[in-house]
């Protein structure tokens, strides 16, 4: 996904979330089943299903065996939890795994027809854009609506719903388990009390995107207890995702910059080039090499990968506080 996009994608979920973080990320942890326990196996016998996504409740009658997946994160969740045998396609940004059938569908501007082309028995998506949902609910389709998260627990909760739909419940546990293992070793590991640490985390350059400590991304580097320089700039109308001047980030003197737009799509920024911008040369984390380039794909998701990003971060942590 490209720089515009992706920070619209990131801007548009801190406007919803910016008035309640909590409901937004705790969203798909009120899933229930239309039985008193969801089966803990992936056969039939667990439908009919109901979860309650973003887009309100949804019943799913049956197995879903043919799956549309419209959002690159739906798609790690999906083959995450052994649904992958399902998906018939994927939006034109779901590239993980490598063989998910991806094709030139769009996510932020769904095509009804084109969809519908697949016959599938579930729809996720990350946003009801277009008319997705009544588009799809007019055809008997179901929706699924996993929107971005803003807590971590949002993950897990959004990944076990997604398991439930599918059929594959137990799976899903076993993936979160995993990842709460994986995360809070890399934690341990590191230290969780770096308050004498700043970081600046970019988004984007000419202008510089921001994340706050307020955001999914904020509150994951918080698992460190690294400083935002970015929380001082930003105000309820950014939605967390604040527009930093050259001369804030200069002076604010980031020990570790993060880079989530080191990809050629996403702006193609590097250590070296950040070295190169006017005052840079002077901030610490340039100075001493802290100038981290992130995998943008991860870095901008809240899908199974999110321990891989973690121990990014904390092997960053670790280089710094030595």
């Amino acid at each position: 996904m490209n720089t515009p996009l992706r920070l619209a994608a990131f801007i548009a979920a801190a406007a919803a979330c910016a008035t309640a973080l909590a409901g937004c990320g705790s969203s798909a942890s009120s899933t229930t089943s239309a039985s008193s326990t969801t089966s803990a196996t992936a056969t039939t016998a667990a439908f009919p299903v109901t979860v309650k996504a973003g887009d309100g409740e949804v019943t799913l009658k049956s197995y879903p065996t043919r799956i549309v997946s419209l959002s690159a994160t739906a798609t790690e969740d999906l083959y995450a939890v052994g649904a992958g045998s399902q998906v018939v396609a994927v939006d034109q940004d779901s590239d993980y795994p490598a063989g998910a059938p991806k094709t030139s569908m769009s996510g932020l501007t769904p095509n009804i027809e084109a969809i519908a082309k697949y016959n599938p028995s579930l729809v996720v998506a990350s946003q009801d854009s277009g008319g997705l949902v009544a588009g799809m609910t007019k055809l008997g389709i179901p929706v699924l609506i996993e929107p971005a998260v803003a807590t971590i627990a949002g993950v897990y909760a959004q990944i076990e719903q997604v398991g439930q739909a599918t059929g594959h419940a137990a799976t899903a546990v076993t993936v979160v388990t995993g990842m709460q293992r994986q995360i809070a070793a890399d934690v341990k590991q590191a230290g969780a009390n770096h308050q004498d640490l700043t970081y600046y985390w970019e988004l984007s350059a000419n202008p510089f995107y921001s994340a706050a400590s307020s955001t999914f991304i904020g509150q994951v580097v918080g698992l460190f207890g690294l400083k935002n320089i970015a929380d001082k700039a930003s105000k309820p109308s950014d939605g967390g995702y604040p527009e930093l001047s050259q001369e804030y980030i200069v002076t604010a003197k980031p020990q570790i910059i993060f880079l989530a737009d080191n990809q050629a799509a996403d702006g193609g920024q590097t250590p070296a080039i950040v070295a190169k911008r006017p005052g840079w040369s002077g901030i610490p984390a340039v100075q001493r090499g802290e100038v981290i380039g992130l995998d943008d794909d991860i870095a901008s998701r809240w899908g199974p990968r999110l321990p891989d990003l973690v121990a990014e971060i904390a092997q960053a942590v670790e280089q710094a506080s030595k």
